[in-house]
């Protein structure tokens, strides 16, 4: 077949299925990440330094919580499997032990997160963004927990195709998070005026209201699909929970490896100007907001592969696989020609500050290079979680960005004296190196799974009788 006629084949059967599960999710991530544009906006009109330090704050915080979600990234593939293969009752059970995982995932990270705020000054950052930073940092450790277990419920709701109450909290809490920033950042209605700290705030209050009405949704959708179903045993289940950590261990470093990387690179930016800084982190938001569509992308290819696979319809998987790519492919694409072509725009919605806006603009030119790639690598890593592949995408995150592509971006910056454009270029080098390889790991499995199929339509040698 040509392959124009085989990528329209793919498309017409798989296109409308995908875009289905995938709008919701990726609406669902874009209200995700608004939080924080949001905030960095709220604040930019308070200084450069408040800039800094919620961003700076943002990804620190990113980088402790996004562990403890990367673990749960498990039961993606093992709920996606389950219900596609009609086992409703092991869904549940899979669930139950999520969250338990997600509740000491959030008491650990809690703690650790607490530590790190105490350790904080040893890294010599600008003092002024310091103290910002640590003053955003402790309420906005109340959120730990309330979103571990948002998390558990969003995993586990979307396995089951039920994305769209994902969307509606997620774009709800950005309105309780404008308001409560409106009146703690700057003060109105008689509310003390905290300038970035009122941020925190605004993130916790919106955090806890997302726990709450998901937990009200999962117990609404359980007595619909599991009423029929005998009572779950709600013990702990030591099998289960070893198999959701092994699916999500891998995971979860390969998140930690990547946005850890992202934050290494912020917190060397919080070494240079404030200016500095502040461009860096405006561009970070432009760049991360264009990431979500790619990511919802990849949240949906893993649960249209995993319940594919759960079916025995390697096809199917295959088609997802494909269309999941050639969607982020296509407006990643589109997003980095807009970094290009918009780049004053965009900045200036965040900032009048010129000498920011001028740095801006050279770092979205560097953000349109890997716009391609970084949409290509998330969309892969998220089509393997789906084939239970949890482990490739670390191992390649490892090499790409910390044999690579950090070492790149601190040679650049401090000894070529490239400032932050050496270490947007050393995250490009990053995303490139993990990006090729997965294309190619996801190569060899479509061959195998078209190499499964047909075997499984070959007849069984018939044995001569005598």
């Amino acid at each position: 077949m040509p392959l124009t006629k085989r990528i329209h084949t793919i498309l017409r059967l798989e296109l409308r299925p995908m875009f289905t599960v995938a709008w919701p999710v990726i609406l669902a991530e874009i209200g995700w990440i608004m939080m924080g544009v949001v905030d960095t906006i709220m604040v930019g009109r308070v200084s450069p330094e408040a800039i800094g330090a919620v961003g700076l704050g943002s990804t620190v915080f990113a980088f402790f919580i996004l562990f403890g979600m990367g673990v749960l990234l498990g039961l993606d593939f093992l709920v996606s499997f389950a219900y596609g293969a009609g086992k409703l009752r092991d869904c549940k059970e899979i669930f139950i032990q999520g969250l338990y995982i997600a509740a000491g995932l959030g008491l650990g990270v809690f703690l650790l997160f607490r530590l790190f705020i105490h350790i904080l000054p040893a890294i010599g950052i600008q003092p002024e963004v310091e103290r910002l930073t640590i003053d955003y940092l402790y309420p906005k450790s109340w959120a730990i927990l309330p979103l571990m277990l948002f998390f558990a419920l969003r995993r586990y709701l979307q396995a089951l195709h039920i994305v769209k109450p994902i969307t509606v909290v997620l774009l709800t809490a950005n309105g309780i998070n404008i308001i409560i920033n409106w009146l703690l950042i700057f003060g109105k209605l008689g509310a003390p005026e905290l300038g970035s700290t009122g941020a925190a705030y605004g993130t916790l209050f919106s955090m806890i209201y997302m726990f709450l009405f998901l937990s009200i949704v999962v117990v609404r959708v359980d007595r619909r699909l599991f009423r029929d179903l005998e009572q779950v045993s709600l013990r702990l289940n030591m099998p289960r929970i070893v198999k959701i950590f092994r699916l999500g261990l891998p995971a979860a470093f390969q998140i930690l490896l990547e946005v850890g990387a992202f934050a290494v690179v912020t917190l060397l930016a919080g070494k240079l100007s404030a200016l500095s800084l502040a461009a860096h982190q405006i561009s970070l938001r432009l760049a991360s907001f264009t990431f979500m569509v790619p990511l919802g992308m990849s949240s949906a290819a893993a649960v249209r592969v995993g319940q594919a696979l759960g079916k025995k319809d390697n096809p199917g998987a295959i088609r997802s696989g494909w269309t999941a790519l050639f969607l982020s492919s296509a407006f990643m694409t589109f997003s980095g020609i807009v970094f290009v072509v918009f780049p004053n725009f965009l900045l200036f919605l965040f900032t009048d500050d010129a000498m920011v806006i001028a740095i801006g603009v050279r770092l979205l030119l560097i953000a349109a290079l890997f716009q391609l790639f970084d949409g290509l690598q998330i969309t892969a890593t998220g089509i393997l979680r789906g084939l239970g592949n949890t482990r490739t995408p670390m191992l390649l995150n490892i090499v790409g960005h910390w044999v690579f592509g950090i070492p790149t971006a601190v040679v650049l910056c401090f000894v070529y004296d490239l400032g932050v454009f050496g270490l947007w270029i050393g995250l490009c080098v990053g995303l490139i190196i993990v990006a090729m390889p997965l294309l190619f790991v996801w190569f060899k499995n479509v061959r195998r799974l078209k190499r499964e199929t047909t075997e499984d339509f070959v007849p069984s040698p018939v044995r001569s009788e005598g």
